[in-house]
């Protein structure tokens, strides 16, 4: 049986279109997962996996979860979510030639993903090594996660 995990899925509006099709390409792969999605893309997503549900996979159920909109604050739950250790793994298709209202958020967020170690694809390719990779399936795969023990424990002057 493949380890079930928590998938973070999220674009920015140019590359909404991308993330739909890379979904629409690996749906079957993303079915046994839990997903998670910032505001439009999750909609997008939902309605994408439904399509596919209804090519080929009758009585197929996908497990997502709808957060707010990036820059209402969508950017910042997940942030949270990684944090808590709630996400196994985030595919983001930023779109490097806009800038966007949100940025301080999404560098937040980023910064998250790095600072816990969370698996990260920010394109299309990067993401298809990460779906298509041996460990998703792997049950006793963890992310080592420095320890910032001396971090927390450092004194001010």
């Amino acid at each position: 049986m493949e380890k079930r995990l928590t998938v973070a899925l999220v674009a920015h509006d140019a590359m909404k279109h991308d993330l739909a099709e890379w979904v629409a390409w690996n749906w079957e792969k993303l079915l046994p997962h839990r997903l998670i999605s910032t505001g439009t893309t999750g909609r997008i997503v939902a309605e994408t996996l439904m399509d596919r549900r209804g090519n080929g996979a009758p009585n197929t159920r996908f497990d997502i979860t709808m957060l707010k909109s990036g820059p209402l604050g969508g950017d910042q739950q997940l942030g949270a979510m990684i944090a808590n250790d709630e996400i196994d793994m985030l595919i983001f298709f930023w779109d490097p030639m806009s800038a966007q209202p949100h940025d301080v958020d999404v560098k937040a967020l980023l910064r998250l993903a790095t600072l816990y170690n969370v698996p990260t694809a920010i394109n299309r390719s990067s993401a298809d090594f990460m779906i298509s990779s041996s460990l998703m399936a792997n049950a006793d795969y963890k992310p080592v996660i420095k320890d910032y023990a001396s971090y927390i424990e450092r004194t001010v002057k």
